[in-house]
């Protein structure tokens, strides 16, 4: 029967033999889209009288929408904390590569770098829709400078910095425009970081919590003046204590303004976080998990020698450290890789993945790009 084109001349695509996530379970129904847009198929039966045009087998993959990864800082070779000629046909690499792995839209991140990297480096990224060409581009991630010397991890002292006198003008001097930029991470135990906080929320730009010795005070703190994110959980930051839990107590804090929800990205690689740890941070606060990659340009090339920004860094199997040292310093696994570790570590999958029955109502589903996930082989396919 051909579909009813009283609504839309666009075609109807039916996707079958497929899992979707739906209740929070994966369950086997068919998905039906028209323009990118996920159809209430009971809406289109009962009131368009319309049926598919187009008619694909899925065979038994997992059809989800496609990853974010807000925290990557290469991969493929490039280092997004590089600032070389040829920087802009780096990110559209990297851009064209993650489609593979399912990622969809991304934050390029910079590591902490001299304020000469910023100038150069933050020009040329463009917020930009994904496409068959390669993922979109959400704006950039700046992890760092102004960080905390003890939990700086794979950040390189010398380039570390602190607010000054002129407070949020000190950042702007650091990393010239704010145009293309959506996260700053940076630790709120600093001097004046509350001023800051408040000035890049005005803005629309997220501020993160991470690299901190911040005591739970602080974080609330700097949650009540616009933060909403942390940077990679348990990673970086002082450990969970029973007296003062410091950043990790966000998770449970009943200190967080009303209306507002905290939310936290963890790396789910298997080296960052062990599996118990991912289950405390689900359990205790499921709505507000981010899976990450923290990804740097040595992911998907073999074992060796890479950079990370002013940093050179070794692969060792699934670990990467600062050469010559045990710390580490990112990750190498693709997001695909971190999804599947997080549901075998926890038997679910991250909730901003799953949706409620209104899901089926185009209103709450933006359009997107979505894909096919064949657990076993891994593979993916995407779909426009």
């Amino acid at each position: 029967m051909p579909s009813n084109k009283s609504v839309s001349d666009a075609p109807i695509v039916q996707f079958t033999n497929c899992r979707i996530l739906r209740s929070h379970r994966l369950q086997r129904e068919d998905l039906w889209v028209r323009e990118g847009k996920i159809l209430n198929p009971e809406k289109l039966f009962f009131e368009e009288k319309g049926s598919a045009d187009i008619q694909l087998d899925c065979k038994d993959s997992i059809i989800a929408p496609g990853f974010i990864d807000v925290q990557i800082n290469g991969g493929f070779g490039v280092d997004f904390s590089l600032a070389t000629d040829d920087f802009k046909s780096g990110i559209d690499m990297v851009s064209q590569k993650i489609l593979s792995h399912g990622v969809t839209s991304f934050c390029p991140t910079l590591v902490t770098s001299p304020p000469a990297v910023y100038h150069q480096v933050l020009p040329q990224i463009s917020i930009r829709n994904g496409g068959a060409h390669g993922a979109g581009i959400l704006g950039a991630h700046l992890e760092g400078p102004f960080i905390s010397k003890e939990k700086k991890g794979a950040h390189p002292e010398h380039c570390l910095r602190t607010f000054e006198a002129g407070a949020f003008q000190d950042l702007l001097a650091t990393y010239g425009s704010l145009d293309c930029v959506r996260i700053v991470t940076l630790a709120p135990e600093m001097k004046r970081s509350s001023e800051v906080i408040q000035e890049l929320t005005k803005r629309g730009i997220c501020v993160s919590l991470g690299h901190s010795v911040a005591n739970l005070s602080q974080a609330e703190d700097a949650v009540q003046h616009g933060a909403t994110f942390i940077t990679h959980l348990f990673n970086a930051m002082l450990p969970f204590h029973h007296r003062d839990p410091g950043i990790v107590g966000l998770l449970t804090s009943d200190k967080i303004p009303a209306g507002r929800r905290v939310f936290y990205g963890m790396i789910s690689d298997g080296i960052h976080t062990n599996p118990a740890a991912l289950r405390i941070a689900h359990r205790a606060h499921p709505k507000g998990l981010v899976l990450v990659t923290d990804a740097i340009a040595g992911m998907g090339l073999a074992p060796g020698r890479h950079t990370l920004g002013q940093q050179v860094v070794e692969i060792d199997g699934l670990n990467t450290y600062i050469a010559g040292t045990k710390t580490l310093s990112g990750s190498v696994a693709t997001m695909d890789t971190c999804v599947r570790h997080f549901q075998e570590a926890t038997g679910n999958v991250p909730s901003h993945l799953r949706h409620d029955e209104k899901g089926w109502d185009q209103q709450h589903w933006p359009r997107m790009s979505t894909f096919f996930w064949d657990v076993s082989p891994p593979q993916l396919h995407l779909l426009w």
